[in-house]
């Protein structure tokens, strides 16, 4: 029965591409979609914790039988990226015009069924085809919904970004094809690599392969402006779905096709963890200055990327120094923690739409927007803020302690430099978890709380509803934390021989492969909560009775302020992180006047403020300078002159000509 849902999911997303591109409306292609996702949720229940059966597509690519499997990791991402984006094919885009809704139909139904090859073609050639229509998906997500009117720049430099890692993939797949004489990845994985350097370059092409598309850095810079130019239902799509699939592809790149042994495999380990954490420290602090909905959103999804890549490095790490109960715990954390983001963030995302719904607008203002909307909105968005602020009994809580212990697993491991990065990567996440916390507060706290001085939002039921459900998936998996990391013990199985699922569990304690050690309950820990919640509500409703709450107008030098004007803004609440990390933000600050009647009065005050990207002007600018000129000089190729192309053609023939007679 399973197998025959996940068969219905490629069949119901390609009737809705071609309903797309045949019907205006976009109704049907949105029907198919949805119904689409509702086929794969049910299909990955059905089949985990064991991994599909293999099917045959029917035709060969390079002299290899294209195959179809979903390993059970693969199963355990595709399951929670599909929720949120059953629920944003439901809502669809925010675009204004029904014919766009059709375009970016087109656009979802492309990268899931991109996303879905790569999680489950077993092959290079269709893989990477696959690979290229996912990313294809996603620019015609942003074009198609036309949101923003400044989208093609930010749609080019995400292609190119994507193309950069689309030729390392390519080439790392070419080089353990030649060593293993098949394109099949099976083979791949049974490959013998003659030298320590080849495991070190397809180690890294690996790593900036699929990190381009994780926002590894330097890569996440393209994250906000692709984002931000469109919907947040573009975004669940991509911070769901289309993330999920780069991770498992980069996971079974680096797993599955690299040696679990040798001092080189065990850079490319420590490589991985450094470039994580970085990504992730970077990531997050960007995150906290953004001003609008779906940039910050954007850049944690890269934050949480680069948490879930140096978890992966940590866990080869484990696999080369002997410790496989550790390995395993590793990958089962690193699924752990990408069902919970994909959960909230795809929960955060229809929130912003929501907020774009009501206000017209994306920024992160004081609107009021939970005083005027049903309460079941503010709970979702409230569930999944905590979430990937790692507050307790929330999923981002379990996978973010889980993510600890595991890197304390590192002083099992008796090499010194791993043994630091280890140690070191630990304190460079606590600072990611301590900003994250930051950062939600102030997007739930500024973005939905404040002056309640907006009339109805009039947001539909549909939205709230969708918003309430999917706050209540992300507390369901971490409150059934002790019954869903079960299913995950095939997947460690798969990759280390060792199901380290069976010992991160203790009756209704979650442990880290041992009690002994640490361990955690959000099940009791929702049941308790509320009991002891009881007395502090007895003492607060005695005191409001004895003491009447009094509203007072906010205290500002003894003047009386309009609460609008001097409420907290986005600015204001990340300063202080932005003056201290002066030298990483490298912030900008301009005040233009304009006066009236000569200079003693102004008319008016422009304020402007910026961060300064790290990577554009000393990376990408100076390499698109290069690209331009290198056109610039080539364009003679173009001079539309025939005899010039008569010349080019004659060249042509005689170097043909040479080649013929001379090589042997």
């Amino acid at each position: 029965m399973g197998d025959r849902l996940l068969l219905a999911m490629p069949i119901l997303w390609g009737i809705a591409f071609v309903a797309a591109l045949l019907e205006r409306s976009g109704k049907l292609a949105r029907i198919a979609v949805a119904l689409g996702c509702l086929a794969g949720i049910a299909g990955c229940i059905a089949t985990l914790p064991a991994p599909s059966a293999s099917v045959a597509v029917g035709f060969l690519l390079a002299d290899t039988p294209v195959q179809f499997q979903l390993s059970p990791g693969a199963c355990w991402l595709l399951l929670f990226g599909l929720i949120p984006a059953f629920f944003a094919a439901a809502l669809s885009s925010t675009a204004s015009s029904r014919s766009k809704q059709s375009a970016w139909m087109a656009g979802v139904a492309l990268s899931l069924l991109g996303a879905l090859g790569v999680f489950g073609l077993q092959d290079a050639m269709s893989f990477l085809i696959a690979w290229e229509v996912m990313s294809l998906g996603g620019a015609v997500m942003i074009l198609g919904e036309g949101i923003s009117e400044s989208r093609g720049g930010p749609t080019l430099f995400m292609l190119a970004l994507l193309e950069v890692g689309a030729v390392a993939v390519l080439l790392s797949l070419l080089l353990l094809g030649n060593h293993s004489g098949s394109v099949s990845f099976e083979a791949l994985a049974s490959v013998h690599m003659p030298s320590a350097a080849v495991v070190l370059i397809v180690g890294l092409l690996l790593l900036i392969g699929f990190g381009a598309k994780l926002g590894v850095l330097p890569f996440y810079e393209w994250f906000p402006a692709a984002y931000g130019s469109g919907s947040g239902a573009t975004g669940v799509i991509f911070s769901g779905v289309v993330l999920n699939a780069a991770f498992y592809a980069l996971a079974r790149g680096v797993l599955d096709w690299l040696p679990h042994a040798g001092v080189w495999a065990m850079s490319v380990a420590i490589i991985m963890i450094i470039a994580g954490v970085l990504s992730a420290i970077l990531a997050i602090f960007n995150a906290f200055q953004e001003e609008d909905w779906r940039r910050m959103l954007s850049l944690s999804s890269a934050e949480n990327a680069g948490i879930a890549v140096a978890v992966l490095g940590a866990s080869l790490l484990f696999a080369i120094t002997g410790l496989p109960a550790a390995a395993g715990l590793a990958w089962i954390v690193c699924l752990i923690h990408l069902a919970g983001h994909s959960l909230a963030k795809g929960t955060l995302f229809l929130t912003a739409d929501g907020v774009y719904t009501a206000n017209q607008s994306y920024l992160i203002r004081q609107t009021g927007l939970l005083r005027n909307t049903p309460v079941i909105f503010g709970i979702g968005a409230l569930f999944a803020a905590m979430s990937l602020a790692a507050l307790p009994p929330q999923a981002g809580f379990v996978s973010e302690w889980y993510v600890f212990q595991t890197l304390f697993q590192g002083m099992q491991v008796n090499v010194v430099a791993a043994r630091l990065t280890i140690a070191l990567s630990a304190a460079g996440l606590a600072l990611v978890a301590a900003v994250a916390l930051a950062t939600f507060a102030k997007l739930f706290g500024i973005g939905l709380l404040g002056d309640g001085h907006f009339g109805p939002s009039h947001l539909s039921i549909r939205r709230c509803g969708s918003v309430f459900l999917l706050g209540l998936c992300v507390l369901a998996l971490a409150v059934g934390m002790p019954w869903w990391v079960q299913m995950l013990g095939p997947a460690s199985q798969s990759f280390f021989g060792v199901n380290a699922a069976v010992r991160m569990k203790d009756a209704w304690l979650l442990v880290p492969l041992s009690g002994k050690f640490a361990f955690i309950s959000p099940t009791k820990l929702v049941i308790a909560g509320p009991l002891l919640a009881l007395l502090p509500l007895l003492i607060f409703s005695i005191s409001r009775s004895a003491f009447p709450l009094r509203r007072v107008p906010v205290w500002s030098g003894g003047r009386r302020e309009d609460a609008r004007r001097i409420a907290t803004t986005s600015l204001a609440f990340s300063n202080a992180l932005r003056t201290f990390y002066g030298f990483i933000y490298g912030p900008t600050h301009n005040l233009e006047r304009e006066y009236d009647h000569g200079p003693y009065f102004v008319k008016r005050l422009i304020f402007n403020q910026e961060v300064a990207p790290i990577f554009g002007p000393y990376l990408f600018a100076p390499l698109t300078r290069l690209v331009r000129s290198v056109s610039d000089r080539v364009s003679v190729i173009q001079s539309g002159y025939l005899n010039f192309y008569n010349g080019l053609i004659g060249l042509l023939l005689v170097l043909i000509l040479g080649l013929a007679l001379f090589y042997r």
